[in-house]
């Protein structure tokens, strides 16, 4: 996956509780071997029951058409495991979401993929949530995985909190599968070992 440093983008608030991966991305667009990911982001809420677009709707406004950073609130994500709902996102250049939350499934899907998600506490959530409707997409907000900070207008910067291992899973790029093969000496080292030591485990017999 792309390693994730620093993100600059267009910050859009998505100001509602408890969004779930299938008003992320609906399960009526991941039936086709060929998805559009990039329309599937938040279909339903994207369109009226005619058809057209819904104007109302955060993204579909001119100034956050283009955003990179999406803003919400609490439980971000419940629901299917759909890793769809994911790259919808990353399809429509989202890199990072600030909620106050996250379903833990959706959150592992999105460091899996390159996706940073920063919870920030109340009182710096609801400042930074107040700092974004403010600029109202005229100036840009940037997350920053290095210094673990969050800069951009309207006030100072704000500091968020990630475990070790996730912050070096997205610096380097790293899915499961790479963090594994980061201790590949000590998996070739143990399996020296084991083979010196139970050598009747490391040849099968055909049992026919």
């Amino acid at each position: 996956m792309q390693p994730f440093t620093a993100h600059t983008g267009i910050a859009a608030p998505l100001l509602k509780d408890d969004i779930n991966t299938d008003q992320i991305a609906p399960v009526m667009h991941s039936r086709s071997l060929k998805e559009d990911y990039k329309a599937m982001l938040f279909y339903r809420a994207r369109q009226r029951e005619d058809g057209s677009e819904d104007s109302d709707f955060v993204l579909n406004k001119p100034q956050f058409r283009n955003a990179g950073i999406l803003v919400t609130g609490q439980n971000f994500g419940a629901g299917s495991s759909r890793e769809s709902a994911v790259w919808s996102m990353l399809a429509n250049g989202i890199r990072v979401i600030v909620a106050k939350s996250f379903a833990d499934i959706y959150r592992e899907n999105c460091l899996q993929n390159g996706v940073l998600p920063v919870v920030l506490g109340p009182q710096d959530a609801d400042g930074f949530i107040a700092r974004i409707v403010a600029a109202d997409g005229a100036a840009p907000f940037t997350v920053d995985l290095v210094t673990q900070r969050i800069s951009g207008p309207g006030g100072p910067d704000i500091a968020f909190e990630i475990a070790a291992a996730d912050r070096t899973r997205l610096l380097e790029g790293l899915d499961d599968i790479g963090m594994t093969l980061k201790h590949m000496d000590e998996i070739v080292g143990w399996e020296r070992r084991a083979a010196a030591a139970q050598p009747w485990l490391q040849t099968t017999r055909d049992s026919r």
